[in-house]
Order: structure tokens, then sequence, then C-alpha cells
């Protein structure tokens, strides 16, 4: 037997032919029943495959809307975690409180790329965006009430020029029995 040559020595290849010669009457020969049209058909396909993108539509707006309202998860976490750090200065209420300001500020850096996945012409973004973009400012004034509370942050005119007396404090505590 030679190289590249089939069984059947003369050289065809399998084919199939699909042509109808038949003498059988065909589907299309035969009278649609009573009520039915073929438009119909088509119509139905067209309204089931409306309603997949009416119901897509909607999943998309649904999470849209479950996406935005997830910097409220982390804002009540980040409050709770900025209280039991305490409101003296050290490594872990420092850490926390930048953590409170950076989380924000990378969300908000990425707001476009978090709704990208729910971009349809059925569904409004604006109100969804507006509320992550509330959450996520909401969680920067936590931020900065947090640096406020340690005294990190220049609010007296002392803080900027050094020839003024520091602010004078409003409160004294102390205790124990004086020697």
């Amino acid at each position: 037997m030679e190289k590249g040559k089939g069984v059947m020595g003369s050289g065809q290849r399998w084919a199939v032919d699909f042509s109808d010669n038949s003498t059988a009457p065909s589907s299309r020969d035969i009278l649609d029943p009573l009520g039915f049209t073929r438009a119909s058909v088509d119509q139905d396909d067209s309204t089931v495959s409306r309603q997949k993108k009416d119901a897509e539509s909607n999943w998309k707006a649904q999470k849209a809307w479950e996406v935005a309202q997830a910097p409220f998860k982390n804002l009540l976490m980040m409050g709770f975690m900025m209280w039991m750090a305490g409101n003296t200065v050290h490594l872990f209420s420092i850490g926390i409180t930048f953590s409170a300001l950076w989380q924000p500020i990378s969300a908000l850096q990425g707001v476009g790329k978090v709704f990208e996945p729910y971009k349809d012409s059925k569904v409004e973004l604006l109100g969804p965006k507006l509320l992550f973009i509330a959450l996520n400012l909401g969680g920067l004034a936590l931020g900065v009430w947090k640096l406020n509370t340690l005294g990190l942050l220049p609010t007296h005119a002392s803080d900027w020029v050094s020839s003024l007396p520091p602010a004078q404090e409003v409160e004294y505590s102390g205790g124990g029995i004086p020697i």
C-alpha cells in the first residue's frame, strides 16, 4: 500500500452528500395546523430572549446595588477596630488609622473598575456609584476623625507657628495620694 492512499486505492476521499434527492414529501410541503403560524414561533423566541435580557439587566442592577453597599460593612468593621485600638498613639492604632484612610482612597480611585461588569444600556449605575462614593467618603471621614482623636492632625495655630505657645489643656485629671 502506498503512502497517502486510502484503502479504496483510487485516491478518493470520504465524502458525504447532504442534498435531498428523495421523492418523499418534506416538512415544507405539509401545511401548518390551524391557528399556527411560523411567525408566532419567531415572536415567542424574541419574547423569551427579551425576557432573558430583562432578567439579566435586573440581576446586574441588583448586584450593582450590593457592590455599592459593601463599604458599609467595611465602615462598621473599621470603626470597631479603631475603637478597640484606643486613643493612645502606638503602632497598632496608627496602623489601623492609616488602613482606614488607605482603603477608601484606593476604592475611590477604582470606582469605574468596580462597576465595569454591571455596565448595560438598561442598567442605571449613577445611584449605586454615588452611594459607593458616599460610603467611602464616610470611611475617609472616620479615618480623619481618628487622626484627630490621636492628636496627629494640626488643628491649632501652635502646630503651624513655632513661636506660639501650645493650646491650654481644658481638663486635667490626676489620681493617687500625693506624697
